[in-house]
């Protein structure tokens, strides 16, 4: 399934920067042990957090995609408030790759997070 749902979104020049990347094994590997950690040590980490009580102390902003999956599985902003004392944030009318998308949104949403 194609992740960006904006047609156009991603330039010529940024889809052969993407490939110039992933071609290096280095960065497949990076990306991997990313999605490893993630469904592992990540997780086992979360749990001693939760059970400790711990929670991010420094404010969360959570952009995430309107037209993906991951809004339409979880309430976000519930989960991160579970971790975190400030949370803000919302989906973006785009799909999974916000900042080639909507680049002027995720703009505007950064800098009036870090305006406080």
């Amino acid at each position: 399934a194609v992740q960006g749902k904006t047609p156009g979104a991603v330039t010529p020049d940024a889809m052969a920067e993407y490939l110039r990347c992933y071609c290096c094994s280095g960065t497949i590997h990076a990306a991997c042990e990313d999605y490893r950690a993630a469904a592992d040590i990540d997780l086992e980490m979360d749990e001693a957090d939760d059970k400790a009580g711990h929670k991010i102390s420094a404010p969360v902003l959570a952009l995430w995609s309107a037209k993906g999956v991951v809004g339409h599985l979880w309430d976000v902003l519930a989960i991160w408030r579970a971790k975190a004392i400030s949370v803000s944030g919302r989906a973006l009318d785009c799909g999974h790759l916000l900042p080639e998308e909507q680049p002027a949104e995720v703009l505007a949403q950064l800098q009036q997070f870090f305006r406080g």
